[in-house]
């Protein structure tokens, strides 16, 4: 049996361009919406569970809807960020990593 040294992983620094809400409060729900397809621009079943509502710290933006599979999964929490990426894939980032990571443009 071989052993191999102990190294440290290669390390990377983030360029992307996201945009992102910091998160004021989230209100979970459970109903279903047939009309927020045309709100996700057509990226979405015509028909969805909105899992909770979240409320944006920054004022002048409406509450964004989420599924309760972005609650399982992201388990997003007030005072971190919701965030999307360029290829419209949706997420959650604490505020002190998204905050070291990323400077507003």
């Amino acid at each position: 049996m071989t052993i191999q040294a102990v190294r440290e992983l290669p390390r990377y620094k983030c360029h992307k361009e996201v945009w992102a809400l910091k998160i004021a409060s989230i209100e979970v729900k459970s109903q279903r919406l047939r009309s927020w397809k045309r709100f996700f621009r057509n990226s979405l079943e015509p028909e969805l569970t909105v899992g909770a509502m979240i409320t944006p710290m920054e004022p002048g933006y409406a509450p964004l809807p989420v599924s309760h599979a972005f609650m399982v999964k992201h388990d997003p929490q007030p005072g971190g960020y919701y965030v999307v990426y360029k290829d419209g894939y949706q997420s959650f980032s604490p505020a002190e990593t998204f905050e070291d990571g990323y400077t507003r443009i």
